[in-house]
């Protein structure tokens, strides 16, 4: 029989709808134990005690309260318990005092093993008891009275009035329990009855209909009992078997928790609610007890919220303390999602340390927002374990149904655009803009094509070079993205990263153009063309903590000194990222990657900030460069920034050098290198090979 109390084995709170049914049911319970126990007399308590049958009935009522018989699409708290059949057929053949004296045990018993709550025993006892006393009375109605001391066995013309006490024992027990269950979810009474209404009415004619044939054979002898509690193991044991299957389908095996496929199904569900309660479905409005306590929502305001958590830098401490502790903070976190969200809410684990939780019903995005706050004020709770304190933060996105998506893809879509926007914002908490998200239908299509892309190798990088302005010698190469589109010809990074940057896929790119680099500048050493190579960071990679191990590896595998690669991070990352930035960049720099701050001057770096980056380079931003020539402004502020970066003790470069009169005026202003078109176009490795090769024996440039 379904539980009351389903989602937290904690009291409800003093006052509520919920805590004054229990009084009431609590009540009436103890009422029906008082007045049945009346009527007891010392021969019915002797013939109790005298009877190997009561014992036997007894003992199997308390085993069918433990361990009840949970089929797929059951619960421990909802699966069919066995004490039915029992508690009934003691109710037919020695009356109500004994079969709820023997309930009232076995509820206590299994309570106290459970560690229930008091009050969740109270209730469940008073349940039984209140059906097993609706039973005795349509039995009462039809003549047939039972007592120790007058043993009743029913014959074949008692059927009907077996099969009606049958009916109200199962309609008493289910509304009962039905009620707790929507003031405990806040749903309606008819809502919560239909959850699993098929499924018990079933399972209860099978337990309610054995009864009588239980009361028959142990009339005959109290051997034949244990004979027919056999079905029951067989059932039990093959449901066990049934039940683990499909609970390993459907959850995850580290937490417990329900993983992505029953995710989708209870959101799919949730989101068929909320459009039938928007068309005006029957059953909207709320009903049964504590209906007048609450308003109902409107049709028109019903929403269901889908969020996206992800941990930050949980990688740490998988690297630092290893992947059982990690596992155990995974473990720890799941606890205290499921004990935050409100009832009825679903908490799920995607893997790794992504989390999501739906909200079937949520009023508007402020109250969406406030689950979300609860949720990381939970995590932020200090942790310890083996020794250590951990302080957990989380970023969380927000999804709204029907405001934001139609369907579960395009909700999860959405909150996962939401995540990576609090996570660049750093608020912890975002939901959904359309303003934020870059992800149309054609660059969503093009997303596709990209992650095709990447297995096809149709991405390749280019090579321009950075040329010294005081002697013309190479002082490195930076590797450019480009994309060789099967349809569109080659492309640059403008027209496809912006849509990689909001998704996982950045990481494959980076981890590809790491690679890529890293190959070719190794290929180069061997020939003793011994040039740097810069790569770009984006702001996504600069939130991957693996980035440092994943650059420290590839250097290893191919034999490179750190100094091989040099890393570029615009400035813009760095302003709107600084303490993921500057932990990354710390890593970077501890390894010994050469850093180059790119694009300088667009992102208003304060003085204090840039004497602190582990930086040896700051390249100025070509929109500068291009005017050199022709804006005296501009003129001014390229000045300022080379003599700023002298005075750091930094190297200078300038990007966008297009012709010999704008390298002139940066050599005689001290920058110190440039690169453009003036020095070299961008070149496939092949072409760079050779103009490295060519250079490495032609005398050094003039700037004439």
């Amino acid at each position: 029989m379904k539980d009351p109390n389903n989602t937290r084995n904690t009291a409800p709170r003093r006052g509520s709808p919920l805590w004054i049914y229990f009084v009431v049911v609590i009540l009436l319970g103890v009422t029906a134990c008082g007045i049945a126990f009346s009527g007891v007399s010392g021969a019915d308590l002797d013939a109790l005690a005298r009877n190997p049958v009561f014992w036997i009935l007894g003992c199997f009522i308390v085993f069918g309260e433990l361990r009840p018989i949970i089929t797929p699409g059951s619960t421990e708290n909802n699966g069919a318990t066995t004490s039915t059949t029992f508690a009934f057929a003691a109710l037919l053949y020695a009356g109500l005092p004994i079969a709820a004296f023997l309930q009232v045990i076995a509820v206590i018993t299994c309570g106290i093993f459970r560690n229930r709550t008091p009050h969740r025993i109270a209730f469940n006892a008073a349940q039984y008891t209140l059906s097993l006393a609706a039973a005795q009375f349509v039995l009462a109605l039809a003549g047939d009275m039972a007592r120790p001391t007058d043993l009743w066995v029913p014959d074949g013309k008692d059927l009907p009035a077996i099969a009606a006490a049958g009916a109200v024992y199962f309609v008493c027990n289910d509304t009962l329990v039905g009620a707790a269950v929507a003031l405990h979810e806040r749903v309606p009474l008819l809502k919560a009855l239909r959850w699993d209404l098929a499924y018990q009415v079933l399972v209860h004619l099978a337990l309610l209909g054995l009864a009588p044939l239980m009361v028959v054979a142990m009339h005959r002898s109290a051997l034949f009992v244990p004979l027919i509690v056999l079905p029951f193991i067989a059932v039990y044991l093959n449901a066990s078997v049934s039940v683990r299957r499909e609970h390993q389908a459907l959850h995850d095996g580290l937490t417990g928790l329900p993983n992505r496929k029953l995710l989708i199904v209870r959101t799919e569900e949730a989101l068929a609610e909320a459009r039938g309660a928007a068309r005006g479905a029957p059953g909207h409005p709320w009903s049964g007890f504590g209906a007048s306590r609450r308003r109902p929502a409107e049709p028109a305001d019903r929403r269901s919220g889908l969020f996206l958590l992800d941990l930050d830098r949980f990688k740490e401490v998988n690297d630092t303390l290893g992947h059982p502790t990690g596992d155990r903070l995974l473990q720890l976190v799941a606890h205290r999602l499921t004990h935050s969200v409100r009832p009825g809410d679903l908490v799920a684990r995607l893997g790794g340390d992504e989390f999501a939780v739906l909200l079937p019903t949520v009023r508007d995005e402020a109250a969406a927002r406030e689950v979300a706050a609860r949720l990381r004020a939970a995590l932020g709770e200090p942790v310890r374990l083996d020794g250590m304190s951990f302080d957990l933060e989380a970023s969380v996105g927000i999804a709204l149904f029907p405001d934001h998506a139609p369907d579960f893809e395009l909700l999860l879509q959405r909150a996962d655009v939401a995540m990576y926007n609090a996570k660049e914002a750093r608020t912890g908490v975002e939901v959904y803009s359309p303003g934020k998200d870059r992800n149309s239908p054609a660059r969503l299509s093009m997303l596709g094509d990209l992650r095709r892309a990447i297995d096809r190798s149709e991405l390749e990088l280019f090579y321009q070079p950075k040329i010294s302005l005081r002697d013309g010698q190479l002082v490195g190469m930076e590797a450019l993205l480009r994309w060789r589109h099967p349809d569109k010809g080659l492309l640059e990074p403008a027209a496809f990263l912006s849509v990689a940057e909001q998704t996982y896929l950045m990481r494959s790119i980076t981890h590809h153009v790491v690679d890529a680099a890293l190959a070719q500048t190794a290929a180069w050493w061997r020939e003793d063309l011994t040039v740097q190579v810069a790569v770009n960071a984006s702001g996504r990679d600069l939130l991957d903590t693996g980035l440092t191990e994943t650059i420290e590896e590839g250097l290893r595998a191919r034999g490179l000194p750190a100094a091989a690669l040099q890393l570029e991070i615009t400035e813009r990352i760095l302003m709107n990222e600084p303490a993921y930035a500057s932990d990354t960049v710390s890593a970077l720099a501890e390894l010994g990657i050469p850093l180059s701050l790119d694009d300088f001057g667009t992102g208003y770096s304060s003085l204090v900030r840039l004497k602190r980056l582990p930086v040896e380079e700051i390249k100025i931003d070509s929109s500068f460069v291009g005017r050199l020539t022709t804006s005296t402004d501009d003129a001014v502020i390229v000045r300022s920034i080379v003599d700023l970066v002298r005075t750091l003790g930094l190297r200078s470069v300038a990007e966008g050098v297009e012709d010999p009169q704008t390298a002139r005026m940066l050599r005689d202003m001290g920058c110190d290198a440039a690169q453009g078109w003036h020095f070299g176009r961008p070149m496939d490795a092949a072409t760079a090979t050779d103009w490295l090769r060519s250079k490495s024996v032609e005398p050094s440039a003039s700037f004439t």
